[in-house]
């Protein structure tokens, strides 16, 4: 088995990319248009419980994102391949970077999840943790996320594509392995010398420029970090033309 995916191009340098936990493979859509498909090929994977995976099983952890990715990676024929991650796709990213450092060209974390996890308060953890059986809950996350700023219309839009996409329990075990799990000794200790461009979104209350300063970009040698104008957690639906062009500018 290997993970269902959505193929953007076909040019010589492969990009794989890990959806949100509001995601699947089609959460980057909005990007599409901006895309170079001469230059890359953008294999955009679903996770197990997410999207097209909705209804296969599995430990829906960051680590087993990062083994499928390398599976699908490895059934597609990618010696080498550069990496693109959203939020908990992100915290996949790293863990896929210790995994397979050698194989990997260059990385992009997008409203990343770091390696060392999320501390919630108590009331935040009540919210996240009410979102896997309500989806009202969901839109109000999305809302905080992106700074009370966007249409309700795509709020309700967002709340209801994760609603209907993702399965509760991957919902949940995804959840509390992104919040909990961290891995961040392992990635320090590696100093991995790999190319990484950090994009937070200038309203993104949460993942801001402090906590990449301690955390993502203090651990990786080559890091560097931009912000993304008028955007919040999710730049590919607020900005997608933005991302792309930050996203390709990048990697060429």
């Amino acid at each position: 088995m290997h993970n269902t995916y959505h193929r953007v191009g076909h040019g010589p340098h492969a990009v794989i990319v890990l959806h949100g936990w509001f995601g699947d493979a089609h959460a980057f859509e909005p990007m599409a248009p901006g895309l170079d498909r001469n230059a890359y090929s953008y294999i955009f994977m679903d996770g197990r419980g997410f999207g097209a995976m909705r209804s296969v099983a599995g430990q829906y952890t960051m680590d087993e994102v990062a083994r499928d990715a390398l599976a699908l990676a490895d059934a597609l024929g990618l010696v080498s391949f550069s990496v693109i991650g959203h939020s908990m796709g992100a915290m996949a990213m790293e863990r896929l970077a210790l995994l397979a450092p050698g194989r990997l060209r260059k990385l992009v974390a997008v409203a990343p999840v770091p390696s060392c996890g999320v501390q919630f308060d108590a009331p935040a953890r009540l919210l996240f943790d009410s979102a896997v059986g309500s989806q009202a809950a969901r839109r109000t996350i999305i809302d905080r996320s992106t700074g009370g700023r966007l249409p309700a219309a795509w709020l309700d839009w967002k709340a209801s594509c994760s609603w209907k996409s993702v399965d509760p329990a991957a919902f949940a075990a995804c959840l509390n392995d992104w919040s909990n799990a961290d891995f961040s000794d392992e990635v320090r200790r590696a100093a991995l010398p790999l190319p990484l461009l950090v994009l937070i979104g200038q309203h993104d209350p949460r993942f801001d420029v402090a906590l990449m300063q301690r955390s993502t970009l203090a651990w990786y040698p080559q890091a560097q970090l931009q912000v993304i104008a008028n955007a919040g957690h999710y730049p590919m639906n607020e900005t997608p033309l933005a991302l792309a062009g930050a996203i390709e500018t990048f990697l060429r």
